[in-house]
């Protein structure tokens, strides 16, 4: 299951992240090979976030639970080289309540 803290977790690394250089891989389905795009973060939302990609100068958007169910990966530029952006471990709600 997916927390909301979790989403804002992530939300906050997409946030610092503002203006980088990204690719996006899409799995599109079972046979398929996934899409891979070049993007910029443009703005990060609490549901989601947006990117304008390098070609046709589009714009599109994807939710936070896309990186958590693994449809969508990300990996961002960094300065040297692209490195994939892990979303926080999700802890279960049992294990959550002993932290507390």
């Amino acid at each position: 299951m997916i927390y909301k803290s979790d989403i804002s977790s992530l939300r906050k690394d997409m946030e610092a992240q503002i203006g980088q250089k990204i690719i996006i891989k899409e799995s599109p389905g079972k046979r398929s090979k996934p899409l891979e795009k070049e993007a910029v973060i443009e703005q990060a939302y609490p549901n989601y976030f947006r990117v304008k990609f390098d070609e046709n100068d589009r714009r599109g958007s994807y939710n936070y639970t896309d990186i958590f169910t693994k449809s969508v990966e990300v990996q961002i530029f960094d300065g040297e080289q692209f490195k994939t952006l892990e979303p926080p471990a999700i802890i279960s709600k049992k294990n959550r309540q002993e932290f507390a």
